[in-house]
């Protein structure tokens, strides 16, 4: 299910986007009012994936909306460059999946990478990993490592696609996809469609 958020300003001094309060509570009470009638009651954890930082009122909103038995987890998925390379063997590119772990909350994905089933690299230069944030969570932060494993998973689900893999987790991907389609149309209309509308 694709979700669409409220209309906001794009640029802010930071280069950030933030949800005011209402759209931010809004948005997640949609999720949740849609996840409990498809499943029958609220999720255990609902991991909410940004490529910015949550600030205080977007994230209290979201706390607020998600039921005592919800655990919300804000989590920052950020591209790289050329900040941090690694290498196997001095020369090859390492493999897809490896992790360096900074602390509890924060590591560096190579989600692209020497895939060994291929016995090659497929891309045309060092990978660069994403930079992975555990920012906030309501009550009990998630293993790194689990978090990490979720990404990995998610980038291997690629809509409109035939990549093997992509860089990128299907969440962070396809919200940049659909909202590109958004903001050259109009945003009228249902808050939420079934990805197949945007295929």
């Amino acid at each position: 299910m694709v979700f669409r958020g409220a209309n906001g300003p794009w640029k802010t001094g930071d280069y950030e986007f933030h949800l005011k309060r209402d759209a931010a509570k809004n948005l997640l009470e949609l999720v949740l009012e849609t996840y409990t009638s498809t499943y029958d009651g609220p999720p255990k954890e609902l991991f909410i994936h940004g490529q910015t930082y949550f600030n205080d009122e977007e994230w209290n909103a979201f706390v607020e909306a998600a039921p005592k038995e919800t655990n919300v987890i804000g989590v920052r998925i950020r591209t790289t460059g050329g900040e941090m390379k690694l290498f196997r063997d001095g020369d090859y590119p390492v493999l897809r999946g490896t992790a360096l772990l900074l602390d509890e909350k924060t590591a560096y994905l190579w989600t692209t990478g020497y895939v060994p089933q291929l016995d090659t690299y497929i891309g045309p230069e060092t990978p660069n990993p994403l930079h992975i944030t555990v920012m906030r969570s309501k009550s009990a932060l998630p293993d790194i490592r689990t978090v990490l494993a979720d990404i990995m998973g998610l980038t291997k689900i690629n809509y409109n696609s035939c990549n093997f893999n992509d860089g990128l987790p299907v969440t962070v991907r396809f919200a940049r996809m659909v909202g590109d389609v958004l903001t050259m149309g109009s945003a009228k209309g249902e808050e939420k469609q079934p990805f197949k509308f945007y295929v």
